[in-house]
């Protein structure tokens, strides 16, 4: 048999960092001695494909060409990576043998594993091609496997079609009508979580600090003895962020999905935080192919990094790209990739390596220890970092009263909202994501304020960027409030989450 390939396509979507190009699969059926050949940069998983294919067809009761069978993935010169291509050649050997009607075979795209049986497995970064599908504005939809169902929550509406089995796809083709088939349910807006924060006791400063980062996303640095509630208050910041806008929710879950894992509940930031002993690579992402690492995961979210100066120096280092820019881009020799990075970092550590207040006689660190031990965290990083707050020892005739009543974490989290729909309003984007030129708009100082802040980086030595960062800061303060001007109060509070005297923190 002889069969022209512009009747035997069949699209597929590849993975390559956050995109998903297409990928045309043509078969030829030249005849000859029985052979199936894979041509078009296959790695080790795609060749397999052809074992997968013949056996899964063959096992459906379908039909498997006896002769010389010859499939193209194009482009030639795109690497292809995993098992996500087999439904689509399989597709694509149907249509050549007339197995299945091509008019029907174009209207569509395949995405899924096959099994030696047929059904079909779960693939990553489904939710992506659906989007990159629907970005493009094509009518065609995607085919993909009924076990992704939980990320297409998030894909538009009509956008796929799940199935479980080839003998679904084969019935569906024949047929050309997908309504048999349920589409995923649509995820909802979700609720904020409830918050750790209320189980701190004591430390209305940093509680206090906590809502200004979470309403103007900047991001926090924790210094205190152990014991003091750090953790638990990093923590709380992400449950004291609200839901997220549906593009800011398709983001984070196609992120997930490009990283082949099971997303937070939709709607939720992430929250992650990742063992100090991470990797550069996990940090950042890579790999071969790519995939999103935890800086990524963290988009629209928060990102932990507890006991701080214990994470590598070179790891930490690669943060302030991303801190800057909400993004990180991965250049290889086979490839380059772009992930997101809009993440808010808060961070814990205590002020020396014993852990106790550096001074005699509860401290037993040498002045040079303690130098040492926060030297690891450099100083470019600390500059990104907006607020840096003390988290002092708790009294203890607090730990054994009952608690006072203050300003709860649900208090806090409507101020938050309140203040974050006002920056909208105002400037349509976070304090924390202000230009330089956009900052003198929205934080205008008076005289006093003004002398206030020339006279204060002087004093500590503040670099551009820290004055930038102190008026975000003072911004977000304001706000929180809420007022409309930044005064010298506003100002000086914010300076003073800048001027921690780490020998004393605590």
């Amino acid at each position: 048999m002889n069969t022209a390939t512009d009747q035997s396509r069949a699209r597929a979507r590849a993975q390559l960092g956050m995109s998903a190009p297409v990928i045309t699969v043509e078969t030829h059926l030249p005849g000859g001695l029985p052979g199936f050949t894979l041509v078009g940069l296959p790695a080790t998983a795609v060749r397999e494909a052809r074992d997968r294919v013949k056996s899964a067809i063959t096992n459906c009761g379908l039909d498997f060409p006896m002769g010389r069978v010859l499939v193209n993935l194009a482009p030639a010169d795109l690497a292809k990576e995993g098992a996500r291509l087999d439904l689509a050649i399989a597709v694509s050997v149907l249509s050549a043998t007339g197995q299945v009607p091509f008019r029907n075979v174009d209207e569509f795209e395949y995405l899924g594993e096959l099994s030696l049986g047929g059904s079909l497995r779960p693939v990553r970064g489904g939710l992506c091609a659906a989007l990159s599908l629907a970005r493009q504005g094509s009518s065609r939809r995607l085919v993909a496997p009924h076990a992704n169902s939980a990320e297409f929550t998030m894909a538009p509406a009509n956008a796929v079609v799940p199935v479980s089995h080839l003998h679904d796809v084969v019935r569906l083709l024949r047929s050309g009508d997908s309504s048999p088939w349920p589409q995923p349910a649509q995820a909802g807006p979700a609720t904020p979580a409830a918050s750790d924060m209320n189980h701190v006791v004591g430390q209305q400063a940093a509680k206090r600090a906590l809502a200004v980062a979470a309403a103007g996303g900047h991001h926090v640095l924790l210094i205190g003895p152990p014991g003091t509630g750090k953790t638990m208050l990093a923590r709380s910041l992400g449950q004291l962020l609200p839901i997220l806008s549906d593009a800011a929710a398709e983001e984070s879950a196609a992120v997930y999905s490009a990283a082949g894992m099971l997303a937070p509940p939709p709607y939720q930031p992430p929250f992650r935080d990742p063992h100090h002993s991470c990797t550069a690579p996990a940090m950042i992402g890579g790999g071969g192919p790519p995939q999103p690492g935890e800086i990524s995961l963290a988009h629209r979210g928060v990102l932990f990094l507890d006991e701080l100066p214990h994470f590598k120096p070179s790891v930490l280092n690669l943060l302030r790209e991303p801190l800057e820019t909400q993004e990180i881009n991965i250049a290889r020799a086979g490839y380059r990739a772009r992930f997101p990075a809009g993440f808010q970092l808060v961070a814990a550590m205590n002020p020396c390596p014993a852990g106790n207040l550096c001074e005699p006689p509860r401290c037993r660190c040498t002045p040079d220890q303690v130098r040492r031990y926060q030297g690891r965290i450099s100083g470019p990083l600390l500059d990104r970092i907006d607020l840096h707050v003390g988290v002092p020892p708790v009294p203890n005739h607090l730990l054994l009263t009952a608690p006072q009543p203050g300003e709860t974490a649900g208090h806090w989290q409507q101020q938050v909202v309140l203040a974050r729909q006002q920056q909208m309003a105002r400037q349509g984007k976070l304090n924390a994501e202000l230009g330089p030129g956009e900052l003198q708009v929205a934080a205008e100082l008076d005289p006093d304020s003004r002398s206030l802040l020339a006279d204060a980086s002087a004093k500590f030595h503040l670099s551009a960027r820290g004055i930038h960062r102190v008026l975000k800061v003072a911004r977000s303060i304001a706000d929180l409030e809420p007022v409309e001007r930044v005064t010298a109060q506003h100002v000086a509070q914010a300076l003073s989450y800048r001027a921690i005297n780490w020998g004393e923190a605590g």
